[in-house]
């Protein structure tokens, strides 16, 4: 349910912010809540104090529900036999007590693995189907997971339930090329990179605009302070979302929604909730 905006009077004014229409319903959808914000659930809150250790497993994405997160964040890899897992790791080891990469390992050896010793890995196809009211946002971890997660998509009409990105130029924009126009993207490190220097909009418009609907980045990188004022107008001006990951502290939720993003992606599903119900800018379901 959504909450009605507060005075501003606690906190930066963001009245003046105008989210911008992307095209894309998975990011417009915000436009039907003034003010509010998209929350994501990071790995299904992998730090929420309930959960910690689970990441990824259907407890953590039941948790951020039932907290109210209708947008939630995961990771694909495919297995030996074209299967594709919601994991963020290459490998099992640092998160179940198996070994071994998922690419060279089959759907069954991976599904016998357990996060923490306790809960199974989930496909992507099963959060798709324990989930129907929610939304994802899926980061392509390998080569492998392309094709798999463009045929799902497909077969299940998922375009406007997902938003999808990667940290591989040729990943991401194999996958556009594979599903079409109609999922909504993240901006490559490459188009990210061209969004910062291209001197004019024409040029941005013409290098990720056409292709992206998000610029998801970290606040930081190194020394650099990527995520600024002069970014996120720049963005919306051009008809893009800026999203900020992965942001746990409440101090620097609060500094980051003063400059007017669009989205956060947390750990901390417990904190960001609060943050965003304080500021009247939560747009998920009560709890």
């Amino acid at each position: 349910m959504w909450q009605s905006p507060g005075t501003g009077d606690a906190f930066g004014d963001t009245s003046g912010v105008t989210r911008p229409r992307t095209g894309f319903p998975y990011l417009d959808a915000v436009l039907d809540h003034p003010g509010a914000v998209l929350a994501f659930a990071h790995r299904g809150g992998a730090y929420h104090p309930e959960i910690e250790g689970l990441e990824n497993s259907l407890v953590a994405f039941r948790h951020a529900v039932e907290l109210g997160y209708t947008y939630l964040e995961t990771d694909v890899h495919a297995t030996r036999d074209g299967q594709l897992f919601a994991f963020h790791d290459a490998a099992l080891d640092r998160v179940t007590e198996h070994r071994g990469t998922v690419a060279d390992l089959s759907s069954g050896e991976v599904s016998r693995a357990l996060i923490s010793g306790r809960e199974p890995i989930p496909t992507m196809a099963a959060l798709l189907e324990e989930f129907p009211e929610a939304r994802f946002n899926i980061d392509l971890k390998s080569d492998a997971a392309v094709e798999p997660l463009a045929r799902l998509v497909r077969a299940t009409g998922s375009y406007d339930r997902v938003c999808v990105g990667a940290f591989s130029h040729r990943r991401i924009t194999t996958f556009r090329r594979l599903v079409g126009t109609r999922v909504a993207t993240s901006a490559g490190p490459v188009e990210a990179a061209l969004f910062r220097v291209l001197p004019t909009a024409r040029l941005v418009d013409l290098a990720v605009r056409r292709h992206a609907g998000a610029l998801q980045l970290p606040r930081h990188r190194g020394r650099l302070t990527v995520v600024t004022r002069g970014l996120v107008r720049r963005a919306h001006a051009l008809g893009l979302h800026v999203h900020v990951w992965t942001v746990d502290d409440p101090a620097e939720m609060h500094e980051l929604l003063d400059l007017g993003v669009d989205g956060l992606m947390t750990d901390r599903t417990d904190l960001l909730r609060d943050v965003l119900v304080d500021r009247g800018q939560w747009m998920g379901a009560p709890r």
